[in-house]
């Protein structure tokens, strides 16, 4: 049917799945939605929040314009059974964009393939900036969604690393973290390493993505003068945030609101001393010497889903996938 005011492309998972794109290309996508916040081109308000009291599930709507590609949308998120184990856990995700110039729906999509790649690319762009110049060795903690892909996209901002470092204990995870390191970089290798304290004391580069449950959790002591730590989920202790010499976060403020397990003993969290994007702009150094122990924060951002679901739904369109459907008649 012809596009019109009334018809919404959806774009299922299997959708999603089905499209390639290069890693580069996640990256610069992902960097391209940073710069354009950074020069005020976007807009990217605080996330909504809403928790039962007993903690057993955690909704977030959240809305953004990417001034660059002219589209508005808006992320929802939605997970039920925060204590309970990652397999019996319900997550969804959706991100719903609208063509700014034409006034047009362009798509509505499972984000869930969206974030799996835009955070750990994220991730990629901060170990870029804060890592120190001789980097080497990047340690990555947790085999789930976001763990699965970090080697890949370290190693596409930061291709001189040459030991990789995985600690985890689901074998699964382990063998998917593998099988992802084998199809992006096949000459490439990782470790697979059980004591924790000292593999985070020889990494130069430290990416925590475990889940809530984890008894991972390295101490500032533990990292060595020049180490960057880059908190995902979890796996890192809060004396890493309170001791560190920078503290650098894609959004302070969101940091304050999804990074409260890091707080002191007073709940306080120190402050953070430069944004992602405008590091990314060229105006400021994540960090001032090459001893400097940073703390970097990665909690998402929404112009960073729309501009990569905007790709996607570009992709997805030239490839004629989706279904339409007149939801508005």
């Amino acid at each position: 049917m012809d596009r019109d005011d009334t018809t919404l492309r959806v774009l299922s998972t299997s959708d999603l799945s089905g499209l390639d794109i290069t890693l580069a290309d996640v990256v610069d996508t992902v960097e391209q939605a940073y710069r354009t916040l950074a020069a005020g081109k976007s807009d990217n308000p605080r996330k909504l929040t809403v928790k039962p009291a007993d903690g057993h599930s955690v909704a977030y709507a959240m809305l953004g314009r990417d001034g660059v590609r002219d589209v508005v949308a808006v992320k929802t998120s939605y997970k039920h059974g925060l204590h309970e184990s990652r397999d019996k856990q319900h997550y969804y995700t959706t991100l719903t964009i609208y063509d700014d110039v034409t006034g047009l729906p362009v798509a509505m999509m499972d984000c869930s393939r969206i974030g799996s790649l835009r955070t750990p690319a994220a991730s990629a762009l901060l170990a870029r900036e804060c890592a120190a110049p001789d980097a080497a060795t990047a340690l990555v903690i947790g085999t789930g969604t976001q763990g699965r892909l970090a080697l890949p996209f370290l190693l596409t901002t930061l291709p001189k690393l040459d030991r990789l470092l995985l600690c985890g204990t689901h074998p699964d995870g382990i063998a998917a973290v593998r099988a992802e390191l084998i199809r992006h970089f096949p000459d490439r290798e990782m470790e697979l390493v059980t004591d924790l304290a000292s593999a985070a004391h020889d990494a130069d580069v430290i990416v925590a993505t475990a889940g809530a449950h984890t008894p991972a959790a390295v101490e500032a002591d533990c990292l060595k003068p020049g180490a960057t730590a880059i908190l995902v989920g979890h796996g890192l202790a809060p004396s890493t945030l309170h001791r560190a010499d920078r503290v650098i976060a894609t959004s302070e403020a969101q940091m304050r609101v999804t990074g409260t397990d890091m707080a002191d003993g007073e709940g306080n969290l120190p402050a953070v001393d430069l944004e992602l994007p405008v590091v990314i702009s060229g105006v400021s150094k994540a960090r001032t010497s090459a001893e400097q122990r940073v703390f970097a924060y990665n909690s998402g951002l929404v112009v960073t889903d729309i501009a990569l679901g905007h790709r996607f739904a570009e992709l997805a369109a030239d490839q004629k996938l989706g279904t339409e459907v007149a939801l508005w008649r």
